[in-house]
């Protein structure tokens, strides 16, 4: 057995086998500054090297530009990778201009769109990247589904619904995989959204399992620490009060990584994998990273085992967090659970 390559999993009860942990290559094209695209390439080969085989983008990241860079890889490898995309949020020129689209009209524009980009007949996991709830679920995952029909998608998943919506998608069609947000800063989650993919045998796909890279204890505030023009300068959690109170909840992680050998990022993962077993999920984590170095730190994590003592240390993290993970919380499953 090869004790370098991180494990597989079966991503929910009828998806395909996967490697433990999956790589989000949002941040490739954009949001986290610039990217050298030949360091970008050789941390795909690193992360197909380390097991990882579960590779997640979006129409919306770079505008299509990030399913166009990974075209040549995915295609090279396609027999052994599982290709992950998402519809929904709408994009212009204007950066701040976004919205939201999950009519069958444009479900059925933005599959072919993808497939053109990327270069492949059918995608392996295809998410609704955000619910607009003025359009029925049903016709949404009916559209979705039709998709499968035609075969040119093979698996369905959402991102950031609630429990509810997720039980009333899977009535339409069955759904795989379910992505949103969790970490030690993002707990939400927990209250209605496992619980249902549990019920149902829905595999969770936690993004942004690092908490943007806040937990790795990289950065303390993102306005004076991150290069100008990276998104994280504008969130709540990551500048002035809020920063600074958020960066004194890292001091138990630090601790614990040191007792291991370990960085807080190898820690912040074990959590997550962790965390999932209590509930009896399957889980699949899609940590970001442009470097070759950060995927085999990330896979590492795989490996590592957390004491219930640690677990009980790191458990009040997430209630003490300050401030909201968006400016606007609009389009989160948070937000409708709120509401």
């Amino acid at each position: 057995m090869d004790t370098s390559r991180i494990a597989s999993t079966r991503l929910g009860t009828h998806g395909p086998s996967v490697g433990v942990q999956g790589l989000g290559c949002m941040g490739i094209s954009e949001f986290y500054g610039t990217t050298d695209e030949s360091v970008a390439r050789e941390t795909l080969d690193a992360a197909l090297d380390e097991g990882v085989t579960l590779f997640d983008t979006a129409d919306a990241y770079g505008r299509g530009a990030n399913e166009r860079f990974l075209a040549p890889f995915f295609r090279a490898n396609r027999d052994r990778i599982t290709i992950a995309s998402k519809f929904a949020i709408v994009r212009t020129d204007n950066p701040e201009d976004r919205g939201v689209r999950n009519d069958p009209a444009y479900v059925r524009q933005s599959i072919d769109a993808s497939l053109s980009r990327l270069g492949v007949d059918v995608i392996d996991l295809y998410y609704m990247h955000r619910r607009d709830p003025a359009v029925p679920l049903a016709e949404s995952v009916g559209a979705m589904g039709e998709l499968v029909t035609a075969g040119k998608v093979r698996h369905l998943g959402l991102s950031e619904v609630t429990g509810a919506e997720l039980r009333e998608a899977h009535a339409v069609h069955p759904i795989t995989a379910l992505q949103s947000e969790w970490s030690l800063f993002s707990r939400d989650v927990e209250h209605s959204a496992v619980p249902a993919a549990v019920e149902l045998g829905i595999a969770f796909v936690p993004y942004s399992p690092l908490g943007r890279g806040f937990l790795t204890g990289s950065f303390t505030d993102a306005a004076r620490d991150l290069a100008a023009g990276d998104y994280r300068s504008h969130q709540p959690r990551f500048t002035g009060d809020n920063a600074r109170l958020n960066a004194l909840l890292l001091e138990p992680v630090r601790k614990i990584a040191a007792a291991h050998g370990a960085t807080p990022a190898q820690i912040a993962l074990a959590w997550v994998q962790q965390r999932a077993t209590v509930h009896g999920l399957s889980v699949v984590p899609i940590p970001g990273t442009r470097s070759p170095g950060r995927v085999r730190e990330n896979t590492a994590a795989t490996r590592l085992t957390l004491t219930e003592a640690e677990l009980a240390q790191l458990e009040p993290i997430a209630g003490q967090v300050a401030g909201d993970r968006y400016p606007d919380m609009t389009w989160t499953a948070v937000a409708r659970e709120r509401s």
